[in-house]
């Protein structure tokens, strides 16, 4: 083998993007790395290439050949191609033009205060617990999940059984494990898309029901939005509460001003990596970009942690900054037809959380050393275990 750098470069503290991805770009631009299964693929982690590719229409997430296709990891859900080579893009289309309607910007601002009371009962919930608390178990991870299963029309009370599939279903290193996970999660929803034709509700299941009677892809994609719908949101919650703990002079900014809430989810963001994983494509025939051939077949992974840290578009890169001056947003949620259609659901729920969590709790700080937090290193969303925290007092 030859001696290519191997990704996701190590990092000296969760919060960081490892500098190498940095010097990599700098040096080479778009890199050739190995990835852990020991594969070759093309690193992006510059922002405009990051842009350019996602938008790049002979980029798919499907294989001429998966069973020969590089693999980023074992992940079932991103570390291999999937869909249909021939029928992708119109299999793409066709679903999004089914899921979109659901996740419009105007019906989930419809959302908002309905997601602000939701907000307010948890942190009702915390304060009368007794510090320290577990912000992860009482937070970040119910939150999101009530939200989703409310706006799917999942039953909540199924969230731990649907919880441990997602954590099967997540598995970075198994791809068995993941697959058969990924089936048991479709099985479920297909049966409760079923009970929606007799039993219907007002949720994303119901609409669906309604328009088309493919059961089995459309549970699939519905089992895929149960699980981006909470996992991604759980990271962004803990990190950005640990991003606004490190950084107290953003945290006072904002304790002082919730309207900076908004301007807080945005840098959150950008600056959040709970997972190093990246966005894979393949090549679908041979092209040319920036004086490289990319070959039919070959992996390119669109770091987008990498491409949000990007010296030449956002100055002062890892700095933290509530107030940065406006200009490119960060590419967080993607880019171009694939842009994510949770990204207005996920801003809701953020924007709630941060503009109460400071104000509610006087002198929230980690319970624990930084460097102590457990992370979940064998999911694809990673993230932390548990966020221990505690506080001088609660305000009313």
């Amino acid at each position: 083998m030859s001696e290519l750098p191997v990704i996701p470069f190590e990092r000296t503290t969760p919060l960081d993007v490892p500098v190498a991805y940095r010097e990599l770009r700098v040096r080479e631009g778009i890199a050739r790395v190995r990835t852990r299964t020991g594969d070759e693929i093309w690193l992006v982690s510059g922002y405009e290439d990051a842009r350019k590719l996602f938008a790049e229409p002979l980029l798919g997430r499907s294989h001429p050949e998966p069973e020969k296709a590089p693999r980023v990891s074992g992940s079932v859900l991103l570390g291999g191609p999937s869909g249909d080579f021939d029928t992708e893009k119109a299999d793409h289309e066709r679903m999004r033009r089914l899921f979109q309607p659901s996740f419009s910007a105007r019906r989930m601002k419809a959302l908002t205060e309905h997601v602000g009371g939701l907000v307010e009962d948890r942190l009702d919930h915390m304060a009368g617990l007794t510090p320290p608390i577990d912000l992860h178990a009482e937070l970040s991870f119910p939150l999101p999940v009530l939200v989703i299963c409310q706006l799917l029309g999942v039953p909540f009370e199924d969230r731990d059984y649907f919880g441990e599939i997602s954590n099967r279903m997540g598995d970075l290193y198994d791809p068995d494990k993941g697959e058969a996970a990924r089936q048991e999660m479709a099985g479920y929803m297909a049966r409760l898309i079923d009970r929606k034709r007799h039993e219907p509700g007002e949720d994303v299941l119901t609409d669906l029901a309604k328009v088309i009677d493919d059961d089995g892809t459309v549970a699939r994609l519905a089992g895929g939005l149960l699980f981006a719908g909470h996992e991604t949101t759980v990271g962004r919650i803990d990190y950005g509460v640990l991003l606004l703990l490190q950084h107290p002079d953003q945290r006072a900014a904002l304790e002082a001003d919730p309207s900076l809430a908004a301007a807080a989810v945005e840098e959150i963001l950008r600056m959040a990596v709970p997972s190093l994983h990246g966005i894979p494509r393949w090549a679908r025939e041979d092209f040319e970009y920036g004086g490289l051939t990319i070959r039919k077949g070959e992996a390119v992974l669109i770091s987008t942690d990498a491409a949000n840290r990007d010296e030449r578009v956002f100055p002062d890169p890892d700095v933290f900054d509530l107030r940065r001056k406006p200009g490119d947003p960060h590419i967080g949620f993607g880019y171009g037809p694939r842009f994510c259609l949770g990204a207005s659901l996920a801003r809701v729920e953020l924007e709630a959380v941060f503009s109460r969590l400071f104000q509610r709790f006087a002198g929230l700080r980690l319970a624990v050393p930084l460097e102590e937090l457990p992370i979940n290193t064998h999911r694809l969303t990673q993230g932390f275990a548990k966020l221990p925290v505690t506080w001088d007092s609660v305000r009313r």
